[in-house]
């Protein structure tokens, strides 16, 4: 399958910000039932916790009482006594961790089973009478990966800030036990490094992204110039090409550095918060020491410090970057809205998978808004009109259209966008008739297509594929083949309108000969441009027939073709094409959308996010 050509990249990141900030309000409602629906479970749980800060306190407490209290006194009895106490009180770790764990599958296997019945339910609604019909592809990720991930991201989660909770309040308690004082040197660096850290998290993510776009379209760009570099060298566009490049290197390098920035003020943040307060008591034992603080006590500050607190709150920065993404992501994709659910109708396609019913039932793609705005006639014979036409490449494989309704009048410019791999050359091979639907009806100015004689398709349509056709001969042969009665003054008028002249010229005239291994891939597809410019045929079809042509010949090519009496569909290779054409229709696998370009922006997530990829 041809694809756009286009690498996907992230979308632009204040949509991103608003998406994130959506989906905590969606999945809110939903959270606070599921807890409030286990308080018994979360208050075994806090027991257990409970548990934990005990230990916690107990560890640093033992410390100092068996240093002032034992060594220090001269009781080594009791010194030791204490030790001991703070070794039962690790050991005490252990049940304490088995029974925390017992009451965490109190939360983490409901919320499976709960999410599991979702995705469930979300497929079997896809079949229901009054359901959008078609197949949920993603149906086996949620319930496999999806849920797995959300359950293993949700009891890391609860761990994590359970035990941070805890463990701070028993080591607080046990700072403010020993002496006041401690807590007025540890306190500070720790809250400071904790809110530095969450400041950190939403700018970095965003960063991330943008670094993500910029090295993808560098990557991009790079790819697309080595192998246009003899189209870049004959049309003069290499130092146009350069510039661009540079630009994108600086926009990368631009990017990297804001995204160093930010890794530097997380790092800064840990260090902060993990480092600071352990020197910052170091550095103040003179004054706690004037202040009545023990020898013991400072230990046991100590130990609070690398033993329960520190560690704690090192496990929960890890957690919060990286689980806490992971699972707002995947409970948004399982429980939030059904995908294409919102918007309003397409103006001239239903649904290709998801909107089938839905796109039948309010009659889009029965009326086309022609050129200029103005509305078809119903009585109009369209140029091309596809009746709930599917198509599958195989008895059990997924359909690549399914139920797709257009109609496209005569005269129109329309363009075609999509991913890769989801239909778009498919599209261009069933209105051209070189491919029969398995369900629904093909017809171009009228007339079924399937089945019909080469010869008649010939005088209906031309297809340009990516890979355009040169043959040995002359080269008014090869630009003349689709019209044998075509005069000399209309070649050459084409060939200046495409702006071939400098090839015509270089391969001896229209007499000269063509060697087809001579060719580069854009001269190729101008020759195939023309070719088709100069066809009768009412009907033009450019599968990606322009993607080896840098931006300014394309739109030449495109405004030339657009011109030319008849209906022009393109297979768009960039932006541009999309915003020249009449209207674009966007295949999602899905739902389709058709309209104009403003029209798609504002009602179809994905060409908006397809326009940031092309923009990129």
């Amino acid at each position: 399958m041809t694809s756009v050509g286009i690498p996907r990249t992230p979308v632009p990141d204040d949509g991103a910000r608003d998406a994130g900030a959506g989906a905590l309000r969606r999945l809110a409602p939903p959270a606070r039932r599921f807890l409030a629906h286990r308080k018994g479970v979360l208050v075994r749980l806090a027991l257990w916790s409970l548990a934990e800060s005990g230990q916690a306190f107990l560890v640093g407490h033992a410390v100092a009482r068996c240093v002032d209290d034992g060594f220090l006194a001269g009781d080594l009895r009791r010194g030791l006594l204490w030790l001991a106490v703070a070794l039962v009180a690790v050991l005490s770790g252990a049940p304490v961790v088995r029974g925390v764990f017992a009451q965490l599958s109190g939360l983490t296997e409901p919320l499976r089973d709960a999410l599991v019945r979702r995705a469930v339910d979300r497929s079997m609604a896809r079949t229901a009478p009054g359901g959008p019909g078609g197949t949920d592809r993603a149906a086996v990720s949620r319930l496999t990966n999806q849920v797995e991930i959300a359950r293993d991201s949700f009891a890391g989660l609860v761990l994590t800030l359970r035990s941070f909770v805890f463990t701070a309040v028993g080591a607080l308690l046990g700072l403010l036990s020993l002496h006041p004082a401690l807590l007025v040197v540890v306190l500070p660096p720790l809250v400071a490094g904790l809110a530095l850290f969450l400041a950190t998290l939403r700018p970095m993510a965003a960063a991330q992204r943008r670094a993500l776009a910029a090295d993808e379209a560098l990557g991009d760009h790079a790819a697309r110039s080595r192998a246009a570099l003899r189209d870049l060298a004959a049309c003069g566009t290499g130092p146009g090409a350069e510039r661009r490049g540079a630009d994108l290197v600086a926009d990368a390098a631009a990017q990297a550095r804001t995204l160093a920035g930010w890794a530097a003020v997380r790092t800064a943040a840990l260090g902060v918060a993990g480092h600071l307060p352990v020197l910052a008591l170091l550095v103040a034992v003179p004054w706690l020491r004037g202040r009545g603080v023990s020898a013991g006590a400072l230990l046991g500050a100590f130990t609070y410090l690398v033993q329960s607190l520190l560690p704690a709150l090192h496990t929960l920065m890890t957690a919060l970057g990286a689980a806490g993404a992971r699972l707002l992501v995947v409970l948004d994709r399982i429980l939030g809205p059904e995908p294409g659910a919102a918007g309003p109708p397409g103006a001239c396609a239903a649904s290709t998978a998801e909107g089938r019913d839905r796109g039948r039932s309010r009659g889009t793609g029965v009326r086309t808004p022609a050129v200029g705005g103005h509305q078809v006639p119903r009585a109009a014979v369209p140029a091309v009109e596809l009746r709930s036409v599917t198509l599958s490449y195989g008895v059990r494989a997924e359909p690549v259209l399914d139920a797709l309704d257009l109609r496209v009048a005569p005269g129109e410019h329309l363009a075609v966008v999509g991913p890769s791999g989801i239909g778009k050359s498919t599209l261009t091979r069933l209105v051209a008739g070189t491919l029969a639907p398995s369900r629904g009806e093909v017809r171009v100015a009228g007339g079924v297509v399937t089945g019909r004689p080469a010869v008649e398709l010939a005088a209906l349509r031309v297809l340009v594929p990516q890979e355009a056709y040169v043959f040995s001969g002359t080269v008014g042969d090869n630009l003349g083949y689709l019209n044998l009665h075509v005069r000399r003054a209309e070649l050459g008028a084409a060939v200046r309108a495409f702006g071939l002249e400098p090839l015509v010229e270089r391969l001896g005239g229209p007499d000269g000969s063509v060697r087809p291994a001579e060719l580069s891939p854009g001269e190729r597809q101008l020759v195939a441009l023309v070719r088709a410019y100069l066809s009768p045929a009412p009907l033009l079809l450019l599968d990606e027939a322009t993607c080896h042509l840098d931006p300014a010949s394309e739109a030449r090519a495109e405004e030339v073709l657009a011109g030319r009496p008849g209906t022009l569909v393109v297979v768009a290779h960039r932006l541009s094409s999309a915003i020249r054409a009449d209207r674009t229709l966007v295949l999602d696998g899905e739902r389709a959308e058709c309209g104009t370009h403003g029209e798609l922006l504002a009602r179809s997530p994905l060409y908006r996010d397809l326009t940031g990829h092309w923009h990129a």
